[in-house]
């Protein structure tokens, strides 16, 4: 397409086409600042700068928004997760830390992170979205620590562990900094360097899991 013919193309086509990602950033945006029951969805509409009859083209109700924010964020992220595990050639330790680096970076530092908060609150209250949430996110990301720990398992570089509840003791404090992140960090004296904590955490899951460190006095 000649230069002239492509600012010619008539600009509402690519509007349209990047409507979708603009509502589900507002949603985001709007989930995390009031919560899931509190957000209306002509309040993200017009976040988006669109009308609530355009946001019903592309989403039913606001749960099917909610389910959208998270696989295009979180769910796209685990995908990513899954495909380095399959990939990764270096150690099983390495790879461990790889993945709960990235975990913070590209989860835990930013909008993504509420989302944790809002299900975790709402979930009594939306028993459906709980399931959902359970199903797409929590699952795949347990089995996908589980896959790189058992991974450490196979080489002898890990010693053998209770893999269910290995991973959940390994989600668990990084939950607990994305949930603090969004609660009481900010209005706390009781400062937390997020990268200091990750590190810390990422130091004793590995002490934990090593063969060379099993049984040894700490």
């Amino acid at each position: 397409m000649c230069p002239l013919a492509k600012l010619l193309e008539p600009r509402w086509e690519r509007r349209k086409e990047s409507r979708p990602g603009e509502l589900t950033s507002a949603a985001l945006d709007l989930f995390v600042e009031k919560g899931f029951a509190a957000t209306r969805l002509e309040d993200v509409a017009k976040r988006a700068g669109v009308s609530k009859g355009t946001l019903y083209l592309y989403f039913d109700s606001k749960e099917e928004l909610l389910k959208a924010v998270v696989r295009e964020g979180i769910v796209a992220k685990l995908d990513e997760a899954e495909e380095l595990v399959n990939r990764f050639t270096g150690t099983s330790a390495d790879l461990l830390r790889e993945i709960l680096r990235r975990w913070w970076v590209e989860l835990g530092a930013t909008r993504l992170a509420g989302i944790t908060k809002l299900m975790m609150a709402e979930a009594g209250n939306f028993p459906e979205l709980a399931r959902f949430y359970h199903s797409e996110v929590i699952e795949r990301a347990n089995r996908m620590l589980a896959s790189a720990m058992k991974r450490g398992i196979e080489s002898g570089e890990f010693r053998p562990v209770n893999l269910d509840y290995a991973t959940r003791i390994c989600c668990a404090p990084m939950v607990m900094l994305q949930l603090w992140r969004h609660s009481f960090g900010p209005c706390s004296a009781d400062t937390i360097d997020p990268v200091a904590y990750v590190e810390t955490h990422i130091d004793m899951l590995i002490h934990a899991l090593r063969t060379d460190t099993a049984g040894k006095p700490t």
